[in-house]
Formats: C-alpha cells, structure tokens, sequence
C-alpha cells in the first residue's frame, strides 16, 4: 500500500487528536499535534511574561520566532508528548489559560508562517496524520484524504470539561462552553489561514459517534486511499 498524508481539521475539543493518534498508530504512521505546537508557542509567551488574559506583546514574540523549537517524542506507554525546546510540556499545554492564549497566538501571521513550515517539512516523506484547523486548506492541500471534524459546542464544552477534571484541574461548565465558542469565533474569523472545510474533505458530525464507530469510518476512508 502506498503512503498518504491524513489531514483532519475541524472544531477545538472535537477529539482530532485522539482519532488522529488511533489512526497513525494503526497505520504505522507519524503523528503530529499541530494544536499543541500552538499550545506551545502560548505557554512560551506565558512563560516570558508577553500574554496575559486580556493583552499579547506580539513584537516580542516575533523577536523570538525562530528560538522555538517544538518536537513530539513518544513516551514508553507509546504515547506522542510535547517538548518545548528540549523540556516535556505535555501536561503544561492543556490548561484553559494556554488554550486560550494558543487561539490567539494563531491568528499572528508570523506564527502561523512558521509553524506551518515546520510541519510541511514533517511531511516531505508522507506517510504522516496531522490535526488541526487548517491542514486540509493550507498546510497539505494536496493531501490524499481530508477529514473535518465537528460536533454541537456544548457537547464539546463537556468532553472538555471532562478531560481538564481527569488532569485534576477544577473548572465551571459555563467558563469552558464561553472559551469554547469565543475559540470558534477566533478561529472562523482570523484573517490568517481560517478554519475551513477543504472542498474535497469528508465532514465527520461525531455529536453521537461512538468511539469504535469512528474509528471504523476512519478506517474505511484510509483502506481506500491507500489502495487506489
């Protein structure tokens, strides 16, 4: 079977990353979080004092750009964690305060230009699955199966509730819908690199989906791609 590039864009809390990384796992593939190379690059401006919740000093970020360095190494239960130059940050990026600051740090063009470098070179070689909000459209639109992923927000809110209480972070329903629905506004209207359906992308709806059942739709659409 010949390599391909998976593409799966879609909504924040949709559960790209999970199918993403069952997919690649399978498959023999890499996978790339390309949602947490932007959870990284907030937790870096955070961390250097040029984010706040309300105001983001992007001409210092832009100063330092090119000093990031964001790898993905696989721990040994098999899982892909997050290293920010050289250090785990895995359980660092999934705050609410990192997430939100990462929807604002994609909409710098600066930011998104680079990242979105680093991840082509990712898959010069395909044989790669890559989640995020604009792979489809930008980074790989020659890819050869396209996914968008989506479900209701409050459905969204709650799987996102429910993964921040088993990281041991307490937090209110009402807050995390409100961060939800301000990240679809950000993202759907950012002038750089919008979230879009790909022309050619299969839209997956999983508000009701089991977790097998998408899986089997996943590997369906992949057996056939692989073997036209």
């Amino acid at each position: 079977m010949k390599k391909i590039i998976v593409a799966i864009d879609g909504f924040s809390s949709c559960g790209k990353s999970t199918i993403a990384k069952e997919l690649a796992r399978e498959a023999g593939y890499i996978y790339v979080d390309t949602g947490a190379m932007y959870r990284a690059v907030s937790l870096f401006c955070i961390q250097n004092g040029w984010m706040t919740e309300t105001e983001i000093n992007p001409e210092e970020l832009e100063k330092h750009i090119q000093s990031i360095r964001i790898e993905f190494k696989t721990n040994a239960e098999g899982k892909s964690e997050t290293y920010l130059n050289g250090k785990n940050v895995e359980n660092e990026i999934r705050t609410l305060e990192v997430a939100n600051g990462a929807s604002r740090v994609s909409t710098l063009g600066f930011v998104r230009r680079e990242l979105v470098h680093q991840q082509q070179l990712m898959g010069l070689e395909k044989g790669i699955v890559m989640d995020g909000r604009d792979i489809g459209t930008v980074v790989f639109p020659e890819a050869e199966l396209k996914i968008f992923l989506t479900a209701s927000p409050e459905i969204r809110a709650k799987r996102r509730l429910d993964e921040m209480a088993f990281n041991g972070e307490s937090v209110d329903y009402n807050e995390v819908f409100d961060n939800v629905k301000e990240r679809d506004d950000r993202d759907l209207n950012r002038d750089e690199s919008p979230l879009r359906k790909a022309e050619d992308a299969v839209v997956i709806d999983n508000s009701f989906l089991t977790r097998e059942e998408q899986r089997e739709i996943l590997r369906t659409l992949f057996a056939e791609k692989t073997l036209e």
